[in-house]
């Protein structure tokens, strides 16, 4: 077959086949994974094509671009002495969950502390970007929301160390560069707002993008992959909004998402083209079973019970709030990769990370009959409210101490962001 009429059959297989099967509550990344691992299994080492590789780094970088975009740390703030509480208790369980596949399942320290982030972080962006159809109230989808970012925050900076830490040198020099990244960055942004943005009309989303895909490549050399460079870049053209308010506008984030929403299913099927035949067993089966037995319910234990004893919720709001942040979907894929790529990790270990990623992800779609969807200009309808539904929502500030009632907490203000 024509080489052209072969992407082009694969662009519309990726792009409606997952659609059309979300009727059956199958994830569309589910569903885009599966057909790059029958690609493997029928096309062998020629699935690996270079295209389709490009395509999926831009999805990886777009959607971690998209993420970092919509960190607001206002509202961070806001929730600070929850929001610490929580990382706090999500740092002892990373330490814990390392240690014991430090001794008990033969890893290297590093390889350990990859599987357990691997594990334990949340998909952020799934996440975020499903909340309004989870049937989730304004409290419930704010701490979800930046539960999910603070702990992805939490999980780049383990993973940048965690990489760097066996070359002591290699990370002083890794940690001056991505100092140099954070102070050049908005430099550059500023830069070229000036000198080429009022030039050139309508330009701010291509110089985003652009960016953006540099501080990617440019982590991704310092061995710590594309996702944090992306993140970064994000997060400061938010930061810059105040300064350069078209750069961040609602219309750049709104070209963001839909530049995400094109090229993430070619991360997902490229990954699946990356799978190992030796991952299909049945080995990888009942491991991948046993890893969520064992670590799912915690997970959702942990936050369960910290949401009861901090926050005084009743039992169905808590599990509402841990279920929601079950997915690990794209942590888990990355660091999989990044497990067998540098530390030989088993193929029955690396299969029983991708069945854990999809059975993480499935669980959201059964309990609340509905779907996750990676598509981030998927927006929900406005609530009766009025509020966008997969927009993080402001909240109001808690009181100084940690430890606060649900029913005490002021009404959230109803402003929202523009999807």
């Amino acid at each position: 077959m024509n080489q052209e009429l072969i992407y082009l059959a694969l662009i519309f297989g990726l792009l409606v086949v997952p659609r059309a099967l979300q009727r059956f509550k199958l994830p569309a990344p589910l569903t885009c994974l599966v057909l790059g691992i029958a690609a493997m299994l029928w096309l062998g080492e020629r699935s690996h094509d270079g295209v389709i590789a490009l395509l999926a780094t831009l999805g990886i970088s777009s959607l971690f671009l998209f993420a970092g975009l919509e960190v607001e740390l206002q509202a961070l703030r806001r929730g600070f002495w929850p929001l610490l509480t929580h990382l706090l208790i999500r740092s002892a369980t990373l330490c814990g969950v390392g240690w014991l596949a430090w001794r008990y399942a033969g890893l290297s320290w590093q390889a350990a502390g990859l599987l357990a982030l691997a594990l334990l972080t949340p998909s952020t962006g799934f996440i975020i970007d499903t909340l309004g159809r989870l049937g989730l109230d304004e409290q419930e989808r704010f701490w979800v929301t930046n539960k999910a970012i603070a702990g992805e925050l939490l999980a780049l900076a383990a993973l940048f160390l965690v990489l760097q830490a066996d070359q002591p040198m290699k990370m002083a020099i890794s940690s001056g560069i991505l100092i140099a990244l954070l102070v050049g960055l908005p430099l550059l942004f500023i830069a070229l707002g000036r000198w080429v943005a009022p030039h050139a009309p309508g330009s701010e989303f291509s110089l985003l993008v652009m960016v953006g895909l540099i501080a990617a490549f440019t982590t991704y050399k310092l061995g710590v992959y594309y996702l944090v460079g992306a993140f970064v870049a994000g997060l400061i053209a938010r930061l810059l909004r105040q300064k350069m308010p078209r750069l961040a506008s609602d219309e750049n984030l709104h070209a963001v998402r839909l530049f995400a929403t094109f090229f993430v299913p070619f991360y997902f099927f490229n990954a699946g083209t990356k799978v190992p035949a030796g991952a299909l067993s049945w080995e990888a089966l009942g491991l991948g079973l046993l890893l969520t037995l064992a670590v799912l319910p915690l997970r959702i234990g942990v936050i369960w019970i910290q949401r009861r004893l901090m926050f005084g919720e009743d039992m169905r709001s808590s599990l509402r709030v841990s279920l929601a942040l079950a997915p690990t979907l794209i942590f888990t894929l990355v660091l999989a990769g990044i497990l067998r790529e540098r530390f030989h990790i088993p193929d029955a270990l690396f299969g029983a990370l991708l069945l854990y990623a999809a059975l993480t992800t499935l669980l959201p779609s059964l309990v609340f009959r509905t779907p996750f969807d990676v598509d981030p200009m998927a927006a929900p309808e406005a609530d009766a409210a009025g509020t966008v539904g997969d927009a993080p929502v402001s909240s109001p500030e808690p009181p100084a101490g940690a430890v606060v009632a649900v029913d005490t907490v002021p009404a959230p203000d109803t402003g929202t962001r523009p999807a």
